[in-house]
């Protein structure tokens, strides 16, 4: 317990959490899921915090499940928050995407599944 930290506001645990996160995963969920999604994006988007790699898993349920162009047909979004996150299909295909933004060597098994 004495470790352990306590906010009596749920926005500053969120900035917490954030201001040490080095990525964000996210997976395909309901209304918490798109709370966090775009409170993330928001932040990002308006430069409250550091821009970090926002990985969406599974392209086909995101894009079945938000129209992303409509929002920036409509003018609601601009053309370029579109790359403020990416979709990946796999693990492999998120760990490259968190090693290439923070130049880092993207490890081999990312490069080719199959390899040892």
């Amino acid at each position: 317990p004495d470790l352990s930290f306590q906010f009596h506001y749920f926005g500053i645990r969120k900035m917490h959490f954030l201001l040490r996160a080095r990525a964000l995963a996210v997976f395909p969920g309901g209304f918490g899921t798109f709370d966090e999604l775009f409170e993330v994006l928001t932040l990002v988007q308006t430069g409250k915090i550091t821009a970090i790699p926002i990985l969406l898993f599974d392209r086909a349920w995101w894009q079945r499940a938000v129209n992303l162009q409509a929002l920036v047909e409509d003018g609601m979004i601009g053309a370029g928050d579109l790359s403020l996150f990416r979709f990946v299909e796999t693990a492999e295909e998120a760990v490259a995407a968190i090693a290439t933004h923070y130049g880092m060597p993207v490890p081999s098994a990312c490069l080719d599944p199959t390899a040892p």
